[in-house]
């Protein structure tokens, strides 16, 4: 999975002087906002304090998100702030957001699906090594020759030597 969200900035309605459509949109900009920002201090708080729910559902982002946010995936947050001075109130804001999301630890693993003809073809593989290996501690693989009776004689003489001596 790969998901890329531009999160538009928190629009600050009061400065905009949004009406209509845009009103409506910048109110579910920060609806959304508002909610990615609860799902990760919650994600925080799992790691730190323990907590057990985290609300992916308040959302469609967040729900989406899930395995981006706090699930089995690599995540990448890139956080663009401006540098003009009416700006440094939403800059300040985004990097606080940044440094809670830097906060959220991943542990991703690799989701593998094999090909069931590759799994059977390496099943098939190591079941012949271990039958190989099988044959030959049973020494039944041919090496070498047998003891003749003498040679049977002699190693027991040696294995009750070694057993009584300790």
């Amino acid at each position: 999975k790969l998901h890329m969200v531009d999160l538009a900035g928190s629009e600050r309605v009061h400065k905009t002087n949004a009406a209509g459509q845009t009103l409506r949109e910048a109110t579910y900009i920060n609806s959304s906002l508002f909610y990615l920002e609860m799902v990760i201090v919650a994600l925080h708080e799992k790691a730190t304090k323990g907590r057990v729910h985290v609300p992916y559902r308040n959302s469609m982002m967040t729900s989406v998100l899930r395995d981006s946010l706090g699930g089995n995936c690599k995540t990448v947050m890139v956080a663009t702030a401006s540098a003009e001075a009416e700006q440094t109130e939403e800059t300040i804001s985004t990097c606080k957001f940044a440094q809670r999301v830097a906060m959220i630890k991943n542990s991703a693993v690799v989701n593998e699906d094999l090909d069931p003809t590759v799994m059977i073809g390496r099943l098939k593989g190591e079941v012949t090594t271990l039958k190989e290996e099988i044959s030959y501690l049973k020494g039944e693989a041919g090496e070498g020759t047998a003891l003749d009776a003498e040679e049977i004689r002699e190693l027991e003489r040696q294995i009750g030597t070694y057993v009584a001596s300790r």
